[in-house]
């Protein structure tokens, strides 16, 4: 009996357990595709004029962004310089990643960071609900 009881507890631990770990998809697409923020940092050595050139020369305004991949965003950041914000397929990271490499380095540094939204998860929480809209 004893033996009988320590094994029914044990299988209750660990089927209390195993439920417990469930993960959950904030995403509710259940598509591969994910955001993209793109800093083109200016290089304050060079003007304006400077930088358009070189990414002119290399190709930037044909080949970015390549195929398959939607431009949000794209921002100018006072002092920084440009701030572009993508929705892509998983598939299509490579070729920005490529196209970041040929056509933007020596016009731009930059840093490139994976993004999500954020908003629809936390918008019931929020006070004022209100949302800027261009």
């Amino acid at each position: 009996m004893k033996y009988t009881l320590l094994l029914v507890l044990f299988f209750l631990q660990h089927l209390a357990y195993s439920q417990s770990n469930k993960i959950e998809v904030a995403s509710e697409k259940g598509d591969d595709k994910l955001m993209l923020t793109i800093f083109l940092k200016h290089d304050q050595s060079m003007n304006l004029n400077e930088i358009e050139q070189i990414r002119t020369d290399q190709g930037f305004y044909q080949n970015f962004p390549p195929e398959g991949v939607s431009v949000i965003n794209w921002y100018v950041v006072m002092g920084i310089g440009q701030m572009v914000v993508l929705e892509l397929p998983a598939s299509k990271l490579s070729a920005v990643n490529l196209a970041i490499e040929r056509t933007a380095w020596k016009a731009f540094k930059t840093e490139i960071y994976p993004t999500y939204n954020l908003y629809p998860i936390i918008e019931n929480k929020l006070k004022n609900k209100s949302k800027v809209v261009y």
